[in-house]
């Protein structure tokens, strides 16, 4: 991995992949490990999402928008929502995050940019909401079945009074009658092979659903 500073987000630097980095071996079973205990994943956190591009962006263009709170990096992966949130003066930065190479790359790329970040190494979505007063959350819809784990957990934040900020470049799973957009960027999505070229992001509100 090498130290980089993020496209689009040159205050902030991470440990990201390059060609010759070897993740692929991550995604292959150890021969000496209990597959039925570990399951490989693929490692989300070597790469800068636009998801959570944006939404950093986002936060460090508006500084008020996490000054003097209580934040939440949900599903951080590298880091990079909560460590612009600590940059942009959150008064704490919880980062949750469930993959055990995860982890480790946060607390590397936390320290790298010199903030303080508390790391929960748990699957938050099926309990009640942490004590903050913002979610952060940064392209966590890239999936059918995370979508259905993370829309009833981001519900029970706003019923107890937690505003939610959704970071997402148009991913397929993205619940858009619940969001509304409150900012755009250009950026690029580097992970996935999504190319350098920067495309439309969006950072949105996640509201109460209409009553019917």
């Amino acid at each position: 991995m090498r130290l980089l500073p993020v496209p689009s987000l040159p205050e902030i630097r991470l440990y990201m992949a390059h060609p010759g980095s070897g993740l692929r071996r991550l995604l292959e079973p150890d021969g000496d490990a209990d597959e039925s205990v570990v399951e490989p994943q693929p490692p989300y956190w070597a790469y800068a999402w636009a998801g959570g591009t944006v939404l950093a962006r986002y936060i460090l263009d508006r500084p008020s928008t996490v000054a003097g709170r209580r934040v939440l990096d949900f599903g951080a992966g590298s880091g990079l929502v909560g460590i612009a949130a600590a940059k942009a003066g959150a008064s704490e930065v919880i980062a949750a995050e469930i993959d055990r190479n995860g982890i480790v790359a946060l607390g590397l790329n936390a320290e790298a940019n010199g903030v303080a970040i508390t790391i929960i190494n748990e699957d938050i979505t099926a309990g009640p909401p942490l004590a903050v007063d913002l979610v952060l959350a940064g392209d966590v819809f890239y999936g059918q079945e995370v979508a259905r784990r993370v829309v009833p957990f981001l519900d029970r934040c706003l019923a107890a009074g937690i505003e939610v900020l959704v970071g997402d470049p148009g991913r397929a799973w993205l619940p858009r009658p619940r969001l509304r957009l409150v900012g755009e960027y250009l950026v690029p999505d580097v992970g996935g092979n999504g190319g350098s070229a920067p495309k439309p992001s969006a950072v949105f509100a996640f509201v109460v659903a209409d009553a019917d």
